[in-house]
């Protein structure tokens, strides 16, 4: 079995003091280890943002995207080698507000990639601007007076766009992140996991200790399977009302399994055909 250590890199990690990133990324290193995720099994991509820096940190074939693109470079990966375990790692900016219409359509097509957003409720590589997972009324360098807007609901739009599998987490209890994180991957579909971590230089709302007051676990008798139940639990937010564990799971065909094409196999596992293209270019010019 691969051990942490073979997951190093030369790069040490530049998150901020205290970042939520740091649990993100040894939850992720523990999952790794205890399910064999490694360059033969697994790709990694990430969007542009701090959660992007995940990539530097990981030995794992890796792919970094333009900002707010990440989602269809996973499902492209996804559907070259459907054998593969895609991770997404995506910010809330990054995943809602310049990638907000591929979010979406990614949970309705049910792609089998599992989208890991870092969720800290502000840009925090661009210095602490407002995000759509800021609060209203939120101080920040873009909305000096109180931001306008009302933030986005991960887990209720997930659900509401036909995510399949969607789950929330604090990235300060490592363990269950790294076990959801192993959810996700045997779950066949999109898998939405909502991580909510602090920016710790920015973000002087949503703390460590905020999440840790606040925060609870659904229990055995919560049912996934009830829609009705799991948006009701999205809609909660506060004091001692932030619930975390798989809100929704539903078991439906992904969309690589819909594709006649990659019954037959991986498309990355065949043959490439070699053909003069000659005629081709005659045709064209």
């Amino acid at each position: 079995m691969a051990s942490v250590q073979d997951l190093a890199t030369p790069c040490n990690p530049n998150f901020c003091p205290g970042c939520g990133d740091f649990g993100i990324w040894s939850a992720f290193k523990k999952a790794a280890v205890e399910s064999g995720w490694d360059s033969s099994n697994t790709a990694m991509i990430a969007g542009v943002g701090c959660h992007g820096h995940i990539l530097n940190f990981v030995k794992i074939a890796s792919f970094g995207s333009l900002h707010g693109r990440a989602y269809p470079v996973g499902e492209g990966v996804k559907m070259a080698n459907h054998d593969l375990n895609v991770f997404v790692f995506t910010g809330d900016g990054d995943s809602l507000a310049e990638g907000g219409n591929h979010f979406m359509h990614a949970c309705r097509r049910n792609h089998d990639i599992n989208i890991m957003l870092h969720d800290n409720a502000i840009y925090g590589l661009t210095t602490g601007q407002t995000s759509p997972r800021s609060p209203h009324g939120f101080v920040t360098k873009s909305t000096p007076e109180g931001n306008l807007d009302e933030p986005l609901n991960v887990v209720a739009v997930a659900i509401a766009a036909g995510a399949t599998f969607v789950a929330r987490a604090y990235a300060g209890d490592i363990p269950k992140v790294a076990e959801l994180m192993k959810q996700a991957v045997a779950h066949k579909g999109i898998s939405i996991l909502d991580i909510l971590q602090p920016c710790v230089t920015f973000n002087k709302l949503y703390t460590h200790q905020f999440y840790q007051d606040n925060a609870y676990w659904l229990d055995e008798k919560y049912d996934p399977t009830n829609k009705a139940a799991a948006f009701a639990k999205a809609l909660e937010w506060g004091e001692k009302a932030i619930a975390m564990g798989v809100f929704y799971k539903e078991e439906k065909p992904s969309y690589e399994q819909q594709i006649p094409a990659l019954a037959a196999g991986a498309q990355a596992s065949k043959p490439v055909e070699k053909r003069d293209i000659a005629e081709l270019y005659r045709k064209y010019t």
